[in-house]
């Protein structure tokens, strides 16, 4: 038999029989590895198990583990999901259902209303099909053959989707058991290896997202190989529940959305205490690493959105208006303003590395079902920055912006993982450019002994890019910080600099962000912390409770002291028992209580209460002072 060489994922090479499928490979290797992997990557494309091995070819076996396997997972489990659908609710016609970053869904078209109590009826039949253990099987048609298959199913969103293909494109189909959707896969062998499902809920979906079309039901789900798994899923989203931002920031005053501005947060007194302690850090970090902060206009004119491209290609995200019969758009990014800037005069190569910084108030159109308290809005400041440099300079700047993304996460405590994404298919500039502009970013991160996974062909269509993905206490992972090389809007707006030479030549631009979005990183925050913020970020960080009256002038003298000093203090004089107001302080979250009784004001003293640790006990009152401003300085976590 003719032999074949694989590469697996470690660098080695073994010989295989040629006509063998992936799971036939896995099997050879090890008996135990087959049972546990749920697809594969040949050639970097993920792949059913049964796919058949005809020539030399990387392979890399995936379990649930890695995110490529769990979509495969989740794709499934999504197809079980619709199977169950149809053999309960016969009229229900399929929409989509895909994977997404936390399971699963559907979208169905259906008179009938899914309830709460359906969900269960619909899990349960999910279970059944597990346990009948059926083989999926992939099968192909030509164009017309797809179209008359799924009309003849009454299938009409399926019909829609097919005559959006390219004519004489073959066609893919998975079945299993008596079910048959169209998808282009891969899925895992068969239904039994879904063991542990739970469908969370149901919302409503616009068809293909647009507002004109027809709304569906669209049930979610999550899905696991063992129970266990399941269960410290479902204890972890109960968590987060408690943690939800929105309401914790009802709760502690931070901010609110009103049906005057859907998707506009209106920050109150103590969000913005905590949003200015934000914006004063990252202004200390870029002063220290020479930055220079700017402001560019919010309303810029179409001319500029067509020369950046914008006005082509993000059009029915931006918000338009006409001034004096001209068109104009509020800005939904701050990048071109900033190209501006940077022609407001000649620069030579002496000028460059040139870090131009701004936090810029951005506007995005978005769909109002996909509002999300903080996390998914319509205006948001983004702590932007533009770095223009030489070509020779592109290593040490990215290093630079590196190490300063990572001081920032680590002042929060927040872990992270880095993704270098490379060259996509659909690209603009020279092989000679991608290859410099990716060896650069990949030297600085291997420099800085960063790991990073790479994701290839996954990078803008200007330039290569490193994200950084911070992980929060429950686990949940947030794509906050980026670092993207633009070869590309230089050229746009045809900036140079003098050279060495004497002649023009083109800049290197970074874009980059370490928030992301201040009001999506404030929200990510509030639920890391559960509301209970390091003093530095706290919107009240002492709060002076005074037994009764009598002790009222002490108290006033100590709060203007505490103020002075520049902490955030409050004083809570009303005519309530301690007890009340101890427990008022610790629903707000504030770290300090100073309880203020005839003892306290005889010795100079204050009785202090942790948010965190209870009752420490008496101390001077200068004492705490010089702790707490310490404490606040330091910020210490």
């Amino acid at each position: 038999m003719e032999k074949i060489n694989i590469t697996l994922k470690d660098g080695f090479v073994r010989q295989v029989e040629k006509g063998l499928s992936v799971f036939e490979v896995a099997k050879g290797i090890s008996e135990g590895l087959a049972r546990s992997i749920v697809a594969a990557q040949v050639n970097g494309e993920t792949v059913d198990l049964g796919y058949v091995l005809n020539e030399d070819s990387s392979l890399n076996l995936l379990k649930f583990d890695d995110k490529e396997g769990k979509e495969v997972f989740w794709h499934t489990s999504a197809h079980i999901l619709a199977q169950a659908i149809k053999r309960l609710y016969k009229d229900a016609k399929l929409a989509i259902g895909p994977a997404i970053e936390n399971g699963f869904y559907y979208d169905i078209d259906l008179d009938y209303r899914i309830t709460s109590e359906d969900l269960e009826k619909i899990e349960s039949e999910m279970k059944k099909i597990v346990k009948e253990d059926l083989e999926i099987e992939r099968f192909e048609m030509v164009k017309d053959e797809a179209i008359k298959f799924m009309k003849d199913k009454n299938e009409d969103y399926k019909v829609e989707l097919i005559n959006d293909l390219e004519d004489g494109q073959v066609i893919s189909f998975y079945k299993q058991g008596e079910f048959v959707d169209l998808c282009r896969g891969p899925h895992l062998p068969s239904t039994k290896k879904v063991k542990a499902i739970k469908l969370l809920s149901v919302a409503g979906a616009y068809w293909r997202g647009d507002e004109k079309n027809k709304m569906l039901q669209r049930i979610y789900g999550i899905s696991f190989e063992k129970n266990k798994e399941l269960e410290e899923y479902l204890n972890m989203l109960e968590e987060a529940k408690k943690r939800d931002h929105r309401k914790l920031g009802k709760e502690l005053g931070l901010f609110t959305i009103m049906d005057e501005g859907p998707g506009f947060p209106f920050f109150l007194p103590k969000g913005m205490a905590l949003k200015n302690e934000l914006l004063k850090f990252w202004r200390e970090i870029h002063t220290k690493a020479n930055y220079v902060e700017i402001e560019t206009p919010i309303i810029l004119n179409r001319q500029l959105w067509e020369t950046s491209g914008h006005w082509y290609h993000y059009r029915e995200n931006m918000y338009a208006l006409k001034i004096d019969e001209e068109d104009f758009a509020i800005k939904p990014m701050n990048c071109p303003g900033g190209m501006l800037v940077y022609k407001t005069q000649m620069h030579s190569y002496r000028d460059l590395p040139m870090r131009v910084a701004e936090l810029g108030r951005v506007h995005r159109h978005e769909l109002s079902g996909a509002l999300h308290g903080l996390m998914r809005v319509r205006s948001f400041t983004q702590d932007d920055a533009h770095i223009f440099m030489t070509p020779e300079q592109i290593k040490d700047e990215i290093k630079g912006v590196a190490k300063l993304i990572d001081e920032i996460y680590k002042t929060f405590g927040f872990k992270y993982h880095v993704e270098l994404s490379t060259r996509p298919e659909d690209s603009m500039g020279t092989d000679e450019e991608w290859e410099r502009a990716e060896n650069g970013l990949k030297e600085a991160l291997e420099e800085l002994n960063l790991p990073y996974k790479l994701n290839e062909g996954d990078g803008a269509f200007y330039g290569p890019k490193i994200d950084f993905h911070l992980q929060d206490c429950l686990g949940r992972t947030w794509q906050c910080g980026t670092i993207q090389l633009d070869m590309q809007l230089p050229q746009k707006f045809d900036l140079t600099y003098i050279g060495k030479d004497g002649e023009k030549h083109r800049p290197v631009m970074i874009h980059r962000v370490a928030f992301g979005s201040i009001e999506r990183f404030i929200g990510i925050l509030i639920e890391h912390f559960a509301g209970k913020f390091p003093l530095w970020l706290s919107p009240v960080q002492v709060k002076i409770l005074p037994i009764s009256d009598k002790y009222i002038d002490y108290a006033k003298q100590l709060k203007d002291k505490l103020f002075e000093k520049g902490i955030r203090v409050e004083l809570d004089d009303r005519s309530e028992k301690i007890g009340y107001k101890i427990r008022e302080a610790q629903l707000e979250k504030v770290p300090y209580m100073l309880i203020i009784g005839e003892k306290e004001v005889e010795n100079n003293e204050v009785s202090v209460r942790s948010r965190d640790k209870g009752e420490i006990g008496s101390v001077k009152a200068d004492e705490f002072i010089q702790n707490v401003v310490k404490e606040y300085k330091d910020r210490t976590m």
